[in-house]
């Protein structure tokens, strides 16, 4: 094995993808096609899983369950920030165009348990990159309201055996938010 760093040349097309997706706030009212986002999710569940468990479980969100996690969440809202911050919210969340829920099987061992969320999260990692790709942008959220029992009641998840990863909304980006990263330096510890 040589010491040389891979040039990026080696991968550039992948590398320009993850670099330029971004985490999208305001989107257009149109809702990509059901196709497109099965497509997605169908190539992003070749997640890196141990032992291949396949832990994740996706809820696409119709109209009615989105708006009831939309009232929900704006009752979270209301008992920390008062009615104009509930109002605030709920109006935020019932203009997503594209939910999207995931969750993962809870397990009695803890580390298998962390093992098949890291695969969830890796799951979630290739879905946002292929509605990038797709000229879809997306923002997961992983807000109070994903940790409460009636959200799960919501998608029908029963949670003696699934927790939430978190709310995926996707839509066309009415913006796309500029972004930097530090240097690799500040994240790299290099051991002997």
């Amino acid at each position: 094995m040589t010491d040389k760093p891979i040039p990026e040349a080696s991968f550039p097309a992948l590398a320009a993808l993850v670099r330029a997706r971004r985490t999208v706030h305001e989107f257009t009212s149109e809702i990509p096609p059901r196709e497109l986002i099965l497509s997605a999710l169908d190539a992003a569940r070749w997640a890196p899983n141990h032992h291949r468990t396949e832990p994740w479980r996706f809820y696409l969100v119709g109209p009615a369950t989105a708006e009831h996690i939309s009232v929900l969440n704006a009752e979270i809202v209301r008992r920390k920030s008062g009615e104009a911050a509930a109002n605030a919210k709920l109006r935020r969340w019932r203009a997503m165009p594209g939910w999207l829920a995931v969750t993962c099987g809870r397990h009695e061992d803890p580390a298998r348990e962390r093992e098949d969320y890291a695969a969830c999260c890796c799951a979630v990692q290739n879905f946002l990159l292929l509605l990038w790709e797709a000229g879809v942008g997306s923002k997961w959220s992983t807000g109070k309201v994903t940790r409460e029992t009636a959200y799960l009641a919501a998608l029908g998840a029963d949670p003696a055996h699934e927790f939430s990863v978190g709310i995926i909304w996707y839509g066309y980006p009415e913006v796309v938010p500029a972004q930097t990263r530090p240097a690799l330096a500040t994240a790299l510890r290099e051991l002997a």
